[in-house]
């Protein structure tokens, strides 16, 4: 049974509707630091430890993205029956358990429990699958339960104020990360951030508010489908699964290829990484914070300005080499996506009816994952297999392919992000 709480804030109280928004928020902060934690500070220096080819991280994520966007429908579905609240506790508690068994694999493993490289892989490949089946519940009722709660108007500020939990917490991440072990080993970060988890997933089910069904109707396989064949929505779905393609090449190939052409390893190459993915992280975080209000552009201009970034990064990975020229690109890389991903988001739900809302926002969570089930193809074993700078020439190709669909498919829109 869910438990009672407060009655749910009327349309006309904010303040009141603002504070659960802020306990979503945390919760993807949270879950945004935890990612991060493990893809840019801790699983390339463990990989290297534990004398695993590189592609097995690539490989590792792929499996998580391609279980993350098969169940994000089911996941949505699922809240419209339970609601929005359960979900996202089960969400949170299934990508806790994820990162314990993450944890305890890799430690058993460091430890010469586990010696065979091929059993290792499969052990941690099947414990950050479990994340890729429960996690969606998260960002799916989460966005959901805003879709619920706020007017076409106020939508694109509230769910650029959820992305920038997960942003936030991506640039908290690698630092935090960082600075843990340094002092306490490669995986305390994972059993400090399962823990959180824990506590949020208590927090959200106990106190989110939520005395009234859902009213948003979120994506089976054929709404999506439906909504996916919109001319008005296609374009930006498409658009979406592009970035995320690129973002998963882009972050699974970048802290190999600073180890190797900066010649480090271990907790140093730990602490480098965590310096400039931490400054990516924050240029995403000021561009949704200050660019987009600023800047009032439609989201199709924030999406189409996105990417000159993103290329510019792409184009300079070819031949960055030393710390200072990997921090300033990641520079870039934070600016491009802080405009791109928000960009994206907001031109499809601006683009669908109020009845498509629920099909919209589960298509947008399965984007995040559908680009990272193929990524490690394009990523790290092509930069193993054919060229350490093949991987940034996709991107280009790839960016450059979708930025023309946006550009050429869409329209201006009368409201401006």
């Amino acid at each position: 049974m869910i438990p009672d709480s407060d009655t749910l804030p009327p349309p006309n109280a904010p303040h009141e509707r603002s504070g659960a928004f802020r306990m979503l928020f945390f919760c993807s902060l949270a879950v945004g630091a935890g990612s991060t934690m493990l893809i840019g500070a801790i699983l390339p220096p463990l990989t290297r430890e534990l004398a695993l080819p590189d592609w097995t991280a690539g490989a590792i994520f792929s499996l998580s993205a391609l279980l993350w966007a098969f169940f994000s429908p089911f996941w949505g579905s699922l809240s419209n029956r339970l609601g929005r609240r359960p979900v996202i506790a089960i969400g949170l508690i299934g990508y806790a358990t994820s990162t314990f068994l993450f944890a305890f694999v890799a430690y058993l493993s460091l430890q010469g429990v586990i010696t065979n490289w091929f059993w290792i892989f499969v052990c941690l490949l099947l414990s950050r699958g479990i994340s890729g089946i429960v996690g969606p519940g998260v960002p799916t009722a989460s966005q959901a339960y805003i879709a619920d709660r706020t007017t076409p108007e106020a939508r694109t500020a509230e769910i650029a104020m959820l992305g920038s939990g997960m942003t936030l917490g991506a640039a908290l991440g690698p630092a935090a990360a960082a600075a843990i072990i340094a002092s306490m080993g490669l995986l305390t970060p994972l059993f400090f951030i399962g823990f959180i988890v824990v506590g949020l997933a208590v927090w959200v089910f106990l106190k989110l508010p939520e005395n009234r069904p859902p009213k948003t109707t979120i994506a089976t396989s054929s709404t999506s489908i439906s909504a996916l064949k919109d001319p008005a929505i296609g374009p930006f779905i498409i658009f979406g699964v592009g970035l995320s393609m690129c973002t998963g090449i882009l972050v699974q190939t970048f802290p190999f290829a600073m180890m190797d052409r900066m010649q480090i390893e271990g907790p140093q190459a730990s602490q480098f990484l965590a310096a400039a993915m931490t400054i990516g992280a924050m240029a995403t975080l000021i561009s949704q914070l200050v660019l987009i209000p600023r800047l009032r552009l439609s989201p199709r201009n924030f999406t189409l300005l996105g990417v000159v970034p993103i290329l510019i990064f792409a184009a300079s990975m070819l031949f960055a080499a030393d710390l200072g020229t990997f921090c300033l690109i990641q520079l870039m890389l934070g600016i491009g996506m802080g405009l791109a991903r928000p960009g994206f988001t907001s031109g499809a739900s601006l683009a669908g009816t109020p009845e498509q809302q629920g099909e919209v926002a589960g298509l947008i969570v399965a984007t995040n994952g559908l680009g990272f089930v193929v990524s490690p193809l394009f990523g790290l074993w092509a930069y193993e297999h054919i060229s350490p700078y093949a991987p940034f020439c996709v991107v280009i190709v790839i960016m450059s392919a979708v930025a023309a669909i946006i550009a050429l498919k869409t329209h201006e829109p009368s409201q401006t992000a």
